[in-house]
């Protein structure tokens, strides 16, 4: 009975606490606290959190895009009013068309020749890397079959025989026959 007494003391303090905040004293506290902006009390100012980032965040994303639209627009339609796409004409005998003429448009051309790579050059680093793979293959296939021919015939001395362990083998051996030597036969 005595923990059920414990209950009871935090219920009367509360109930002091609610005494002193329902006191005409602590109810003028809380109202000086609500601001009234203008128009008599209408108008209350509400604490909220701050929306900075965000005003921030949209400033730059029109910014930025603005100062990459703009240009952009004012050059793709400069081109297409004064340039125009390529027409077809007869090919001399003697010339050989760069890679990029083959596209119609002005910005096309301009983005195959100094953005994107020759299709050939391409297409030759693909038969390298073809190559360099081919080899690798051809070695394997060589490595596969020396250990084939190791594991058949029990070659002693291995693609991982390591010549340092000979050297002291030799010394053994000289230390050996040494003592044979001194001791005689």
């Amino acid at each position: 009975m005595v923990s059920w007494s414990s209950f009871s003391r935090p219920l009367a303090a509360f109930a002091q606490y609610r005494s002193i905040l329902q006191s005409p004293v602590c109810k003028k506290a809380i109202q000086m606290q609500t601001r009234n902006a203008g128009d008599h009390g209408h108008h209350q100012f509400h604490i909220q959190p701050s929306r900075f980032q965000w005003h921030k965040f949209k400033d730059l994303l029109h910014y930025y895009t603005m100062l990459g639209l703009i240009p952009i627009t004012a050059i793709v339609l400069y081109v297409n009013i004064f340039i125009g796409p390529a027409e077809l004409t007869e090919i001399p005998e003697d010339y050989e068309p760069k890679y990029w003429e083959y596209h119609r448009h002005p910005i096309s051309r301009f983005i195959a020749r100094y953005l994107h790579t020759n299709p050939q050059q391409e297409y030759e680093k693909a038969l390298h890397n073809f190559y360099e793979e081919w080899e690798k293959s051809l070695l394997r296939k060589l490595e596969k079959d020396v250990n084939a021919k190791m594991s058949e015939r029990h070659d002693y001395k291995s693609h991982y025989y390591r010549p340092a362990i000979a050297k002291y083998h030799r010394i053994s051996k000289e230390v050996a026959d040494e003592l044979e030597e001194l001791r005689g036969n």
